[in-house]
């Protein structure tokens, strides 16, 4: 019977007192709106509706107080990221990773399995 194939998994945010500052689902929020020019077709792609996705990007914003997303031209034209909104999304992203990596490196020194990453399990 072959063993276990366990996968390691993370969930790492950054709060404040009033709650959640910056995590995983607004870096991807951020990642679809830089793919698809769009807010609406970002929360879309997520399975959100457009208004969380705008309360997510808000709040955050205003926690933040910085801007993440700007319309581009008129309003048809959609949104883009701003400067800071690619900083914070690119930066945390390096981050995950390399947490990821080291943990991933930890668990396999740690455990007696063959200790997987998410993404070998779950190729683009």
């Amino acid at each position: 019977m072959p063993g276990p194939k366990p996968t390691i998994r993370l969930h790492l945010w950054i709060e404040t007192e009033k709650g959640v500052f910056f995590g995983v689902g607004r870096a991807q929020l951020l990642q679809k709106v830089d793919e698809c020019g769009s807010l609406k077709k970002a929360a879309d792609e997520l399975g959100m509706s457009y208004r969380a996705a705008w309360g997510k990007i808000k709040k955050t914003e205003e926690a933040m107080g910085e801007r993440l997303i700007e319309q581009c031209g008129c309003r048809k034209d959609g949104y883009r990221l701003t400067e800071f909104g690619m900083f914070i999304k690119d930066n945390y992203l390096l981050w995950y990773s390399q947490v990821e990596e080291e943990a991933l490196k930890k668990a396999r020194d740690l455990f007696p399995w063959p200790v997987r990453s998410y993404e070998d399990t779950n190729p683009p």
